[in-house]
């Protein structure tokens, strides 16, 4: 099911002569791939959350299976009804998924590096939250989205905080690396992370509207290269950070590669 927002502000006139403003919306919404073409139609920012969510003892690699299909031909569609779009990637494991869908796009000949992005503000809220108890401060992740690819940045964090032991910030990228196990593993088997994922899909998807209108400054982690510098072009800029690439996390990649190119 996707649906399609569209906002209107109506003015009516008080007696007084003021006026009075009221904001509507109108959803459409749409269900099954005969619909499918009619709903990416046009759009700006495509948002894939699609697929199944992780149970307890699960890893986001075991996802693979059933999502990188799913994911597969949600691609193609977007290639051919909307290849201009920027492209949030949610569904996991997105150290897979994107590879998946650059290699869906490059067939099509509609790939662009700069309107593709792994969707990882989740692993920057659960860094923000697990470090507010010691800081107020805004933590840089890099990396992928899974384990020990997920690489939040404390030395970077701002404002500084030097009051943090080594012992501290390893607890603190444990944690944040393993968020999203800690969630499957409270719910026991009754979902994953679903609401603080919406909040982060949201926040990215904010980005990338702020930046397609002209907001100049829009600095987001993301899974490409690095972070990136949000324009009207997409990543306008991408800011480099250096040889990191763990090989955990080179083996997500070929691994979607890999199966994007199997037929």
């Amino acid at each position: 099911m996707s649906a399609e927002f569209r906002i209107s502000l109506f003015s009516a006139p008080l007696l007084n002569g003021a006026f009075s403003f009221y904001l509507f919306f109108w959803v459409e919404g749409y269900a099954g791939e005969e619909q499918l073409g009619k709903a990416l139609e046009g759009s700006d920012v495509v948002i894939i959350p699609a697929g199944v969510p992780r149970k307890p003892g699960m890893t986001r690699d075991d996802l693979f299976n059933i999502n990188a299909g799913i994911v597969k031909s949600l691609c193609t569609a977007i290639a051919n009804y909307c290849p201009h779009a920027l492209v949030n990637m949610i569904s996991n494991p997105v150290n897979s998924t994107v590879p998946i869908a650059a290699e869906v796009f490059k067939k099509a000949g509609t790939y662009d590096e700069k309107k593709l992005f792994g969707v990882t503000t989740l692993d920057v809220v659960r860094a923000k939250t697990f470090y507010a108890a010691k800081a107020n401060v805004n933590v840089p992740v890099i990396g992928g989205h899974a384990g020990v690819t997920i690489l939040p940045l404390f030395s970077q964090a701002t404002p500084k905080s030097n009051n943090l032991s080594d012992e501290e910030i390893k607890a603190l990228t444990k944690r944040t690396q393993d968020g999203g196990t800690e969630v499957v593993e409270a719910k026991a088997g009754k979902g994953s992370a679903t609401l603080s994922m919406a909040y982060a899909g949201a926040v990215f998807a904010d980005a990338c509207l702020m930046g397609l209108n002209g907001v100049p400054d829009i600095v987001e982690c993301t899974f490409v290269q690095s972070s990136v510098r949000l324009g009207k072009n997409g990543a306008d800029e991408v800011l480099g950070l250096g040889p990191l690439l763990k090989p955990e996390l080179k083996a997500s990649i070929e691994k979607g590669i890999q199966f994007a190119n199997r037929s």
